[in-house]
């Protein structure tokens, strides 16, 4: 009696240890798979948190966001306002027009235009009034909301939690082959026991890369700061 009673206790305690564990192993894999994640979306912001860095240049020797990107023709064009500007109603309206201005290689117009505004979180407050109200802001006048009213911005704003300069803000254009992100290999995990202790790794590997190939995908000012 007393040996089935000793087996039954170790058995309740090796019951709940297993538990414990799986429980553990659970929350670890979340915790991975989050930092994964993460990590990721760091790694992708960071094309736009480096657009005004020329230590972080493209195919033609600038950087993403650039007021003289080269052209074969001898001349530049430019996918930054000619002088920073925090984001307010004049600044979208110029970036918007000088959008409309691009040029190909060979300095002929192109048809590309704004589709969205991509924000930091300090700025979707502002985002959100010169997108989406029905008149003009920061005014007393009655006129409209031209941006809205012609619906430059077809696909709204977006908030970018990740990017790191609280006074930037960008514009996607519909040019192709603007912006680029590779998904070079899927995320993949695994696992491996060891005998002796019990303790359990984990591990993921994904490969991706993120970059552009054509500077008109983007518009931006890095603010007035």
């Amino acid at each position: 009696m007393t040996v089935s009673t000793s087996r039954s206790s170790l058995w309740k305690v090796l019951t709940a240890l297993l538990k414990k564990r799986s429980c553990l192993a659970s929350r670890y894999t979340r915790a991975l798979a989050r930092s994964m994640s993460q990590t990721k979306q760091v790694k992708a912001a960071s094309v736009l948190n480096n657009a005004f860095d020329n230590g972080f240049t493209g195919g033609d020797g600038k950087e993403l966001c650039a007021t003289d990107h080269p052209l074969v023709s001898g001349n530049t064009f430019r996918n930054e306002l000619t002088v920073a500007a925090d984001l307010n109603e004049t600044s979208l309206e110029q970036s918007l027009i000088d959008i409309s201005s691009f040029v190909d290689e060979r300095g002929l117009k192109v048809a590309v235009r704004g589709m969205k505004l991509i924000v930091p979180k300090e700025l979707q407050f502002t985002a959100d009034r010169l997108l989406e109200s029905t008149l003009r802001t920061g005014t007393a006048d009655n006129d409209i909301n031209a941006v809205r009213n012609m619906g430059m911005l077809p696909e709204g704003y977006e908030v970018n939690h990740f990017l790191t300069d609280t006074d930037a803000f960008f514009i996607i254009t519909d040019a192709p082959n603007g912006l680029k992100g590779f998904n070079r290999s899927v995320i993949k995990t695994s696992m491996e026991g060891d005998f002796d202790t019990g303790n359990v790794r984990y591990k993921a590997r994904e490969r991706y890369a993120f970059g552009w190939s054509d500077p008109r995908g983007i518009f931006g000012s890095p603010g007035a700061a």
